[in-house]
């Protein structure tokens, strides 16, 4: 029986007439990953790079959020040809793969995404759930159509190289880090200083130049609209662990006052 596969996070994104907003998956569970994609956000980042995820938890995760409205991204660890094949056969249509530097990066990416003689990614359709085992019709000639690249911009050196890494045929957006950005230019920890909001803006400008739609991690409400004001398409808004740590906080400090304040002066 043919099935068909839904639509990239390029189509949603080319297709909507607004930013699209989306949700970290860091925890590794499967059923959390469900309830965000329950939640009516666009779409969820299941993170491999800074998550205890490996192939089978990214898997049960995809299975889990296949029957919403949400588009689901995996970021993977690195720029890993291996990697990414990996993860394309389970299923994955939409990928963000980090640090990507330079022009070279990029190229390197689109090509462990698309098949021979275009690039290098294994050809394993019968065997794997990207095609459905080989169940999705011209799943290799069409692969292209089923399958999106991101690239992550989160170094000085590729706030520098953003055009070219834009301009470069098969990347279809670039994201961008304020966290390990703000590391690259000495300011650890310091993602909303004034130096590195405008490395996020000269990326802005130069992706957007480029055609491309940009977008940004941002979990301060006021720099996620301000990020939005100055052309983002897509943004990162929480994460699933970041509202388990501050609501249990808060209902800590709400209901267990003494013990929190005992922690904090435990904490000194």
């Amino acid at each position: 029986m043919p099935l068909r596969l839904s639509q990239t996070f390029r189509a949603a994104l080319s297709a909507s007439d607004r930013p699209l907003a989306g949700i970290w998956v860091c925890s590794g569970s499967p059923l959390v990953a469900e309830i965000c994609a329950g939640s009516g956000l666009d779409w969820t980042l299941i993170d491999m790079e800074h998550a205890p995820n490996g192939l089978e938890s990214v898997l049960a995760q995809l299975q889990a959020v296949a029957a919403y409205p949400i588009t689901p991204v995996v970021r993977v660890p690195s720029n890993d040809p291996v990697v990414i094949k990996q993860v394309l056969d389970l299923g994955a249509q939409n990928l963000l793969v980090p640090m990507v530097s330079s022009k070279a990066d990029a190229e390197a990416a689109v090509s462990a995404v698309r098949y021979p003689p275009r690039g290098q990614r294994g050809v394993g359709s019968a065997l794997g759930r990207s095609a459905r085992w080989n169940r999705v019709d011209g799943y290799l000639a069409d692969a292209d159509q089923h399958v999106s690249l991101f690239v992550q911009i989160e170094t000085a050196a590729g706030v520098d190289a953003a055009a070219e890494i834009a301009c470069v045929d098969g990347v279809d957006g670039v994201f961008v880090g304020p966290s390990d950005l703000a590391a690259s230019l000495g300011l650890l920890g310091q993602q909303t200083h004034p130096d590195v909001i405008a490395a996020v803006h000269r990326t802005f400008e130069a992706v957007r130049a480029a055609g491309k739609p940009v977008g940004v991690n941002a979990f301060d409400p006021e720099a996620a609209q301000s990020y939005l004001d100055a052309g983002a398409s897509f943004l990162l808004v929480a994460a699933d662990v970041s509202i388990l740590a501050r609501s249990s906080e808060a209902l800590a400090a709400r209901w267990s006052p003494a013990v929190t304040a005992e922690t904090e002066r435990a904490s000194y």
